[in-house]
């Protein structure tokens, strides 16, 4: 595996863009929440050790992963100053296709809503084998998950920022 034993979280903050002027939001999903609340916590430091105001970070849950795309779509209507959103989620392969049905709808789901709105959405859902993926990419052994999707708004906040005329 590529990821054996690397910490894929690790970034330089000098080649991380000024944050303190954008706000963003984060839709949570509630199940999983050990590998959620954890993805949360590794957004929410790295949007704040990279100058975002906590004011300016606005948080929403949602029941599953598959509810994120309703989540984000609402978001993205309700705060129209918003620079960025985040989608955390966390589905774990169970004994059934319903894996493969939420992880498809969600990321068709995210990808949808980046091309038909002007909000960057940032996709952070873990789609795992099993329950130790999981922990190792939301603070474990290779990271966390959280923490690159916080650095992605941020550089998407900026291209969107630098795109207007």
């Amino acid at each position: 595996m590529a990821t054996e034993g690397k910490n894929l979280s690790t970034y330089d903050k000098n080649t991380i863009p000024n944050a303190e002027d954008f706000r963003f939001g984060i839709v949570v999903s509630e199940w999983n929440d050990n590998i959620t609340e954890a993805l949360y916590d590794g957004a929410y430091q790295a949007l704040i050790e990279n100058g975002v105001d906590p004011k300016k970070i606005a948080r929403w849950n949602v029941p599953g992963s598959f509810e994120l795309v309703y989540g984000c779509k609402k978001m993205q209507e309700s705060f129209d100053m918003l620079d960025a959103i985040i989608a955390i989620g966390s589905v774990i392969q169970g004994e059934t296709k319903h894996f493969d049905f939420v992880c498809q709808g969600v990321t068709q789901g995210i990808k949808d809503l980046n091309v038909q709105n002007d909000t960057p959405i940032i996709f952070c859902v873990l789609t795992d084998d099993n329950m130790q993926q999981s922990i190792d990419r939301s603070g474990g052994k290779h990271g966390n998950k959280g923490t690159e999707a916080a650095v992605a708004a941020i550089k998407m906040a900026q291209l969107r920022k630098d795109s207007r005329f």
